[in-house]
């Protein structure tokens, strides 16, 4: 049977929302996922709708949601087994507000010291996410510090320096993709990824990393 992903984007255009939730459609449409791309929250909402579906892939950020559009999210993937993958602020920075939504990611952005810069991203385990690519490979984008759940089960890394008026996290590992589990639900997040650009080469890497991340989250 094919697998039905839905994707719902928003939110802070500076992510460039539309333009990557296009890229992640066709990524999943190659798959073999059936896939439904909206501009909206609304449908989430609808719990039945939403238990129908492999995936949900939200790319909203610095946004609000309704609570009965987030209970309905919540309850399609801890009640109902739906995955959620996503990536930067579209899933790491979505609802501050909403600590239940941020308990269910494992991370919530809070700050990217120089703004665009260039850093390292390790590969900290060996997985099928992260299987054949490089352990450390350049990006050019926002280098996230996040407060993350030390329960995630962490993929790569990211080692802060003191070059942008922060001595105090020089150092710093930080988690830049993970997975982990929401109720009977799968949950997969990346960091990577700024704007659309950060999905082509020469830093498709992080395509690969959410593609199959988002693979995995999949029920």
């Amino acid at each position: 049977m094919e697998k039905k992903a839905f994707i719902t984007w928003g939110g802070w255009d500076g992510h460039e929302p539309e333009q990557t939730s296009a890229i992640v459609e066709r990524l999943l449409t190659e798959s073999g996922f059936e896939v439904e791309r909206v501009n909206t929250l609304e449908p989430l909402a609808d719990v039945e709708k939403m238990k129908t579906y492999d995936l949900i892939v939200p790319v909203w950020t610095m946004s609000t949601i309704k609570p009965e559009e987030l209970k309905g999210l919540l309850a399609a993937v801890k009640d109902h087994g739906v995955g959620i993958g996503g990536w930067h602020g579209g899933m790491g920075d979505s609802f501050r507000n909403e600590t239940e939504y941020q308990f269910m990611v494992g991370g919530q952005w809070v700050a990217h010291p120089g703004n665009i810069i260039d850093y390292t991203v390790e590969i900290v385990k060996d997985d099928p996410i992260t299987a054949g690519l490089p352990k450390s490979f350049p990006m050019r984008s926002e280098q996230y510090y996040m407060h993350t759940d030390p329960g995630n089960e962490v993929l790569a890394t990211t080692t802060f320096t003191d070059k942008y008026d922060t001595p105090w996290i020089a150092g710093t590992v930080m988690p830049m993709a993970w997975k982990r589990h929401y109720g009977k639900g799968r949950v997969f997040y990346s960091a990577l990824g700024h704007v659309a650009v950060d999905f082509t080469s020469p830093t498709d890497i992080a395509q690969t990393i959410l593609h199959r991340g988002l693979l995995w989250a999949a029920r």
